[in-house]
């Protein structure tokens, strides 16, 4: 075959799946600023008879005294401290298993990547029982503590393929210039750790900032809650759901995720590209 024909079917196929991936996002943009009555009426048009803003002021608007900037408040917060915690325990756990030597190593590795297979369905039920214990039953703890004890094991186990990536003669370069083992990690290890480090609080970022699961199981009173469990609200099986207002917040909830991934993508790429998880 002629290589620019080869060329130009690779591009053509690859532009017709990207447009195929990209559909659902459109419609939902479009469908924002529809009117209800022909959201679904005229499912396959991406052309509105009329474009209605009205959509977005009553979705932020939200439902009685609580408005959707509530519960936007509720997810930054949320994501925001979730992120924080990985970082500081990904960092200091992949750093003694990269570097340090200590008894039952193996043991507790095999046992980070057992946590790694394990479905979170699992360990529902446990977790659940503890948190109730400890009364954090309707607070954010359970969202938020358990970033921060090493509650993300892939985190962990991504963290731990980059530092062994790292030469070691710089850790003994350090050594002989009198540095302490935390003073390795925070002067040497850590600030090369960079690309990894954003890739973990992009991954942190948008996986808790979609959790729809945790923020069910967990919190009960409304102010409490997250996009996630603000976008259920809209749809009500005993009554009528709001289409319109629903489709406008939800456009409003992925443009965090669209402003973060796109300001982040070169060290989300080199971070994946540089700890042994390329496909």
């Amino acid at each position: 075959m002629n290589p620019t024909i080869r060329k130009f079917s690779f591009h053509l196929f690859v532009a017709g799946f990207a447009l195929i991936m990209i559909y659902p996002i459109v419609w939902t943009i479009v469908s924002s600023v529809k009117p209800e009555s022909e959201i679904f009426r005229k499912a396959t048009s991406l052309i509105p008879s009329e474009i209605l803003f009205e959509n977005y002021a009553s979705g932020w608007a939200g439902f009685g005294s609580f408005s959707f900037g509530l519960f936007f408040k509720n997810s930054a917060f949320v994501t925001s401290m979730v992120v924080i915690g990985a970082l500081i325990s990904s960092s200091l756990v992949a750093f003694g298993f990269a570097r340090l030597q200590f008894r039952y190593k193996k043991l507790m590795f095999a046992c980070l990547l057992a946590t790694i297979m394990l479905p979170m369905q699992v360990t529902l039920i446990p977790q659940y029982i503890l948190f109730d214990k400890l009364g954090w039953i309707n607070t954010f703890y359970p969202l938020i503590v358990p970033a921060f004890l090493g509650g993300i094991p892939f985190f962990i186990f991504l963290m731990i393929q980059f530092i062994r990536g790292i030469p070691r003669e710089l850790d003994e370069a350090a050594v002989i210039d009198g540095c302490s083992t935390f003073g390795i990690f925070w002067r040497i290890i850590l600030p090369l750790c960079t690309p990894a480090l954003v890739t973990v609080a992009i991954f942190g970022f948008m996986w808790t900032w979609d959790d729809f699961l945790t923020p069910l199981i967990y919190l009960n009173d409304t102010e409490l809650y997250t996009v996630a469990l603000g976008l259920k609200m809209f749809a009500d099986p005993s009554s009528v759901t709001a289409w319109g207002p629903m489709f406008a917040m939800s456009v409003l909830s992925l443009l965090p995720q669209f402003i973060v991934f796109l300001i982040f993508q070169k060290y989300l790429v080199e971070g994946i590209s540089t700890t042994g998880l390329k496909g």
